[in-house]
C-alpha cells in the first residue's frame, strides 16, 4: 500500500457541526422585531432556507454572488414563516446570525495528531465561498493546509473535480491522499471515484451497520492509526 502524505477532511458533519439555528432565529427576530414568530415558524423556516441553499450553494462562489444567494434564502425563510410583519432586512440579518458552526470535540486533536506525522491537511465539502471563515471560527481552519469548496469549484461533491482540486492543493496524486467524511455517496465513493482511499465517520452515538468493504472510524482520532 502507498504510504499516505494528505489527509483530506469532509467539514460539516465531520470537522464541524451547525448548532440547532430555528431556536436562534426565533430568539434574533423577537429582538429586532418585537414579534414571536414561535418555535414551528422557525423551524419551517429555517426548513425552507437550507433546501434552497443545498439546492444553490453552488452560486455562491464568491463575495458578491455570496451575498445575493444569502437575499434569496432570506427571501425564501420570510416566506416560509408566513409573518407578514417582517420585513426582509430584518430576515436576513437574524438568518445569518443564526449560523454558528463549532468544531466536533475530536477535530482539534486529530487535526493536531495527523500534522504532527507531517502530514498535508486539506478540507474538501459541499459548502459556498465562506467556508474558510466559518473554519477559522471554529478554530480549525489554522491547522488546515488549505480549504476547498464545492461552490469555488463549481461542483458539488461527489463530483471528481471537488476531489482533484484538493489533491492540487495537496501537491499529492490520489494514492497518496486519503479522504475522510461522513457520507457514503458524498465522501466515500465520490473519493474512490478518483482513486483516493476513503474512510467513512460514523461518528453517531448508537453502533450501525458498517458498509462492507468499507473502512470506518468511530471517532476523527482513530484516523492516525489507519495510516
Amino acid at each position: 500500500m502507498t504510504p499516505i502524505s494528505a489527509v483530506l477532511i469532509d467539514a460539516l458533519g465531520t470537522l464541524v457541526e451547525l448548532q440547532p439555528p430555528a431556536p436562534r432565529l426565533r430568539a434574533a427576530l423577537l429582538e429586532a422585531t418585537g414579534v414571536d414568530v414561535g418555535a414551528e415558524a422557525a423551524e419551517r423556516g429555517f426548513a425552507a432556507e437550507i433546501a434552497h441553499y443545498l439546492a444553490h450553494h453552488t452560486e455562491g462562489d464568491a463575495p458578491a454572488s455570496l451575498e445575493c444567494l444569502r437575499d434569496d434564502c432570506a427571501r425564501v425563510m420570510q416566506e416560509a414563516i408566513g409573518v407578514p410583519a417582517l420585513g426582509f432586512a430584518a430576515v436576513r440579518r437574524a438568518m445569518v446570525a443564526s449560523l454558528e458552526f463549532t468544531a466536533f470535540s475530536d477535530a482539534e486533536p486529530a487535526l493536531r495528531a495527523l500534522r504532527a506525522r507531517g502530514l498535508r491537511l486539506v478540507a474538501v465539502s459541499n459548502w459556498d465561498c465562506s467556508l474558510p471563515i466559518w473554519l477559522d471560527s471554529a478554530g480549525v481552519g489554522a491547522l488546515l493546509d488549505g480549504v476547498v469548496s464545492s461552490a469555488e469549484v463549481g461542483e458539488p461533491k461527489p463530483s471528481p473535480a471537488i476531489f482533484r482540486a484538493a489533491l492540487a492543493i495537496a501537491g499529492v496524486q490520489a494514492e497518496d491522499a486519503l479522504h475522510v467524511g461522513d457520507s457514503m455517496v458524498n465522501d466515500v465513493e465520490g473519493a474512490r471515484a478518483v482513486g483516493i482511499r476513503a474512510v467513512l465517520l460514523a461518528r453517531a452515538p448508537h453502533p450501525r451497520a458498517r458498509p462492507a468493504g468499507v473502512e470506518c472510524v468511530r471517532s476523527l482520532e482513530e484516523v492516525a492509526s489507519l495510516i
